[in-house]
């Protein structure tokens, strides 16, 4: 790309980000498929790129609409906070040593922060205050931490900015997956997971700027019980080949 491009300023069309959506789930897939039984632990580096495309698609979404009502934003946030109940017994039942919550209580605060910075009203700083100090506060108990938390507003940041700029969610992305001990451990897939973590952003980004013409499936509300389902379908996987 040349110097001079920034990254994607405009409206996003929905078939980029319903593609964008589409690889972050096949992502997620891929990671957790390394807790069925076998040995594939070399999907931890595509599994790497599902949670920065997520935090990408909130941003997009805010983007998209900074300038209508913010009623749908609400409803957003609302979806993800049911479905984060919903899925955490499926989560739970999956992933046996889980020591955090699901993932979607993350992305509900990074939304949080990310309309803070968007929207000037007092109940958005206010709201987007009281996401920051839970996070900070909980971090432990949140999947991917504080950092987490702070990605969809890295990611809503870079928007209007240069292509280059999207270093500063990539690093906020390693921030946010233990990088300490990935590079301690030394092995491959750990440098490889963590590379993955650093251009994820720009992946993501050059997807929605590049693939305008997409024709993936729509994502609409349904989309959330995925979550909860692929948690339940692996868990029969894993009890099938067991």
């Amino acid at each position: 790309m040349h110097g001079t491009q920034t990254l994607p300023v405009g409206r996003v069309r929905d078939g980029a980000l319903d593609l964008l959506k589409w690889l972050a789930l096949l992502s997620m897939v891929l990671d957790h498929l390394r807790y069925v039984g076998l040995s594939l632990d070399g999907l931890y580096v595509p599994g790497r790129l599902a949670f920065p495309w997520f935090c990408l698609a909130i941003a997009a979404n805010l983007h998209r609409v900074r300038h209508a009502p913010v009623t749908g934003e609400w409803r957003y946030l609302g979806w993800l906070l049911l479905f984060s109940v919903i899925s955490e017994v499926p989560y739970r039942m999956f992933i046996d040593d889980a020591d955090t919550l699901n993932v979607l209580p993350t992305l509900a605060l990074g939304l949080l922060v990310a309309r803070g910075w968007q929207h000037k009203a007092l109940v958005d700083r206010g709201s987007a205050l009281i996401a920051l100090i839970v996070a900070g506060v909980f971090s432990t108990h949140l999947m991917f931490g504080f950092f987490g938390v702070l990605l969809p507003l890295a990611m809503l940041l870079v928007f209007s900015r240069r292509w280059y700029f999207s270093v500063l969610p990539g690093l906020v992305c390693v921030a946010a997956n233990q990088w300490q001990i990935l590079l301690n451990s030394g092995t491959l897939v750990a440098i490889l997971g963590l590379a993955a973590c650093l251009i994820a952003p720009l992946a993501g980004l050059l997807l929605l700027r590049h693939a305008k013409h997409a024709s993936a499936p729509a994502m609409h509300r349904w989309a959330y019980a995925l979550y909860p389902l692929h948690f339940l379908l692996l868990l029969w996987v894993r009890k099938a080949i067991g």
